[in-house]
C-alpha cells in the first residue's frame, strides 16, 4: 500500500496508470507494450496494484483474516448459519468447491500476476524511457515487487501446499503450488503443474533475497511510508527459514532484523491501542510491514463497488463488529451492534488466556425506575456485582494475560460507542437465542471499529491498519530457531521480552517477576498444546487474531489436539471432525483442477 494511493488490481492482463480520484481509477483497456509506461509515475501505478490487491474481498478486504484464518484456527466461533462454505471453515472440513478457498487461490494468484506484470514493465521502462537518475528508484521498486510476489506465494504455499518441508529434506517432495514467473501469453502457458514444496519455498526465499538486496538504503516517508523495505523482506525471509526449519539461516537473518532494523517493541500503553484506528500508531516502532486501511467517506468503502474496485479500506470489521446493549439498556434491544456481528471469540480461548469464570449472570438493577427504562444509565438488568468485581480484579492483578483485553471485549464490562452513545458491550447478538445462555459471547477487539457503528460515517469501512510483520513475531521466530539449535537460554530470553512487554514492564530487556523460568514453564493455558510450552503460548496470545496461528497449527501438526481442545463449532454445535489426511491443507479449487490439465493430484483426503 502507498498511503492514500488508489490503485486497482483486476484479473485482466492489462494495467493502467494511477489517478487520485477513485471514480477515475479503472482499467480502460489493454496497454500497448510499445507505449506503457512512459514515465516513473506510470510505472509506480503498476507496482501499486500489488499493494492494493491485498485489500480485495477474498483477502484483507473481507474474508481472509475473519473467515478463513479465524474460523480455521478457532479464534472465532460462528454466529451465522447461512453459508455452507463458511461453516466448512469452522469445521476444518472443506469441500473442493468451497467458495472461500477458491476465491483465496484466485486472488493470491492475481497478486502474483500484478507483480509479474510490474517486473515486465520495469524492464521495458528501463530500456526505453528511464533516465539515469531514476535507476535507484526503479531498483527499489523491483525490490518491492519481489517482496510482494514472495508474500503472495508464501500465503499460497501455507494454505494450499500439501505439507511444510522440514529439516534434512523431510517433505521436500510433497506437492506445492504452481509457479508463474511471467504473465502467460497463451493458454498452454497457463497450464502449469504443481511444483514440489521445496521448489516453492526455494522460489520464495530467492525472491526475498533479491528483494532485500535491491531495497538496501530505501527509506520511505510521508505518504510513501507504507512501502516495503529491506527489513520487510528480511523479516519474511527469516520467517520462511523458520517455516522450513532452516535454523542456521533463520537465526542469522532474524538476528540481523533484531539488531539492525532500528525496530523496538512498543510500550504496552501504546500496544493496547495499536489495533484500533489510531493514526498516531500507524507504521510505528514495532511495525515491519503493514497494510494501510483508511476509513473512507460514504460510497468508497468495500461495499460501494463489490468486489472492491475503488477501495482504500476493508470491511472485515462488519463480521467481527462488537455487540453492545440496545438503546433500552438490555441485550438484544434496538441498535445493539456496530455491524454484522457474525463471529465472536470462541469460549475456549478465554480459558487459554487465564479467564476461568463461568458464564456470567445478570441480576435486577435495584435502582431501576420503570418510568426511565429507556435510559442506558437506568438498566433493568446489570451484571452480577460479584462477577463484575471478580472480573475487574483479574484484570488489575493480571491473573488473566493482559493481551486478552487487547484482543477481545468483555460483555457488560467493556464499552464501545454506537452512534455517538457510549454503551456497554453485550453478548454477541448473533448466537442462536436457544443456546445463547451457554456461551460467553465476547466480541473481537483487534482490527475492529469500536468508536462508532460501521455504517454511520464510512459505508462499512474499517480504519485500523493490518500488521503483517511486526517485531514481536520476529522475536518469537528467533526464539524458536534458537530453541531448535540447542540455545535454550537465548530462546527463553526472547520469549520473555515479549512476555514482559505484555505485562507492562517498562524495560522489556531486563529480568522481571513475570519471567518464565524455562522453556517448559507453566502458562495460563491448561491444555496439552500450550500448558507447558511458553513459546507456543506466546505466539498464540501475542499474535491472536492476526492471521498467524493457523499456519503455526499446520506447520507444528497440532491440529488434532486443537480440535479436541476446542471441541465443538457453531452454528451446528457438532464436534470438530479433524482429519490429519486433509485438514492441514486447503483443497486445490475444483475450478483449477477442471481448467488446468497439468495441475496433477489434489491434496490428500479430498
Amino acid at each position: 500500500m502507498f498511503k492514500k494511493l488508489l490503485i486497482i488490481a483486476t484479473c485482466s492482463l492489462s494495467l493502467a496508470a494511477c489517478k487520485k480520484d477513485p471514480d477515475n481509477v479503472s482499467l480502460r483497456g489493454a496497454y500497448s507494450s510499445g507505449e506503457f509506461p512512459k514515465n516513473i509515475n506510470d510505472l509506480m501505478g503498476v507496482l501499486g496494484a500489488g499493494y492494493a490487491q491485498w485489500r480485495v474481498e477474498h483477502l484483507a478486504g473481507f474474508n481472509l483474516m475473519t473467515k478463513m484464518q479465524a474460523c480455521s484456527d478457532h479464534s472465532a466461533d460462528l454466529a451465522y448459519g447461512g453459508d455452507l462454505s463458511w461453516t466448512e471453515l469452522a469445521a476444518n472440513e472443506l469441500s473442493v468447491s468451497n467458495s472461500y478457498a477458491n476465491g483465496l487461490w484466485a486472488q493470491l494468484y492475481v497478486g502474483v500476476k500484478t507483480m509479474n506484470a510490474f517486473l515486465d514493465r520495469a524492464d521495458f521502462y528501463e530500456k526505453k524511457y528511464m533516465v539515469a537518475s531514476e535507476q535507484q528508484m526503479v531498483n527499489y521498486m523491483r525490490g518491492e515487487a519481489y517482496f510482494l510476489r514472495a508474500w503472495y506465494y508464501f500465503n499460497l504455499e501455507c494454505f494450499f501446499g500439501e505439507a511444510y518441508v522440514g529439516a534434512n529434506g523431510a517433505n521436500n517432495d510433497k506437492m506445492g503450488v504452481p509457479i508463474y514467473t511471467s504473465i502467460p501469453t497463451n493458454v498452454q502457458e497457463t497450464q502449469q503443474p504443481r511444483k514440489t514444496a521445496r521448489e516453492v519455498w526455494d522460489f520464495i526465499i530467492d525472491d526475498l533475497k533479491r528483494s532485500a538486496d535491491l531495497l538496501k538504503g530505501a527509506q520511505w516517508t510521508g505518504v510513501m511510508r507504507g512501502r516495503a523495505t529491506e527489513w520487510s523482506a528480511k523479516a519474511l525471509l527469516g520467517k520462511a527459514y523458520v517455516f522450513t526449519q532452516d535454523w542456521p539461516n533463520a537465526k542469522t537473518t532474524l538476528l540481523d532484523v533484531i539488531q539492525n532494523s532500528g525496530k523496538t517493541l512498543m510500550p504496552f500503553s501504546k500496544y493496547k491501542e495499536a489495533f484500533n484506528d489510531k493514526p498516531e500508531n500507524e507504521f510505528n516502532e514495532e511495525s515491519l510491514f503493514e497494510i494501510n486501511i483508511d476509513r473512507t467517506p460514504a460510497n468508497y468503502g468495500i461495499f460501494a463497488d463489490f468486489p472492491p474496485n475503488k477501495n482504500l479500506t476493508s470491511s472485515q470489521g462488519l463480521l467481527w463488529s462488537p455487540s453492545c446493549l440496545g438503546d433500552n439498556g438490555i441485550e438484544g434491544g434496538p441498535n445493539n451492534n456496530l455491524g454484522y456481528c457474525n463471529e465472536f471469540v470462541h469460549d475456549k480461548n478465554l480459558r487459554r488466556f487465564g479467564f476461568d469464570l463461568p458464564i456470567y449472570d445478570l441480576v435486577t438493577n435495584p435502582a431501576f425506575d420503570n418510568s426511565k427504562a429507556e435510559s442506558l444509565t437506568n438498566q433493568k438488568l446489570i451484571l452480577n456485582p460479584s462477577y463484575r468485581q471478580q472480573s475487574v480484579d483479574m484484570r488489575t492483578n493480571k491473573t488473566v494475560d493482559p493481551r486478552l483485553y487487547v484482543c477481545a471485549l468483555q460483555p457488560w464490562v467493556d464499552s464501545v460507542k454506537n452512534n455517538d452513545i457510549v454503551k456497554p458491550v453485550g453478548k454477541c447478538v448473533g448466537i442462536g437465542g436457544g443456546i445463547q445462555q451457554y456461551f460467553h459471547g465476547w466480541s473481537f477487539k483487534k482490527f475492529t471499529t469500536i468508536d462508532n457503528n460501521l455504517w454511520a460515517k464510512s459505508n462499512a469501512a474499517d480504519g485500523a491498519n493490518y500488521y503483517l510483520l511486526r517485531l514481536a513475531d520476529i522475536y518469537l521466530l528467533y526464539a524458536e530457531a534458537c530453541a531448535n539449535s540447542g540455545e535454550a537460554g537465548t530462546a527463553l530470553e526472547y520469549i520473555n521480552k515479549v512476555h514482559r512487554r505484555a505485562y507492562g514492564v517498562a524495560d522489556y530487556n531486563a529480568p522481571s517477576a513475570y519471567d518464565y523460568a524455562s522453556l517448559t514453564s507453566p502458562t495460563k493455558a491448561n491444555d496439552p498444546n500450550l500448558a507447558n510450552n511458553p513459546l507456543r503460548f506466546e505466539r498464540y496470545t501475542e499474535l491472536f487474531a492476526e492471521g498467524h496461528w493457523w499456519f503455526d497449527v499446520c506447520r507444528w501438526r497440532i491440529g488434532k489436539a486443537e480440535a479436541t481442545y476446542f471441541g465443538i463449532y457453531l452454528p451446528t454445535g457438532a464436534p470438530i471432525p479433524w482429519s490429519d489426511d486433509r485438514s492441514y491443507a486447503f483443497p486445490i479449487p475444483s475450478d483449477e483442477i477442471n481448467t488446468n490439465s497439468n495441475i496433477g493430484k489434489q491434496n490428500g483426503g479430498y
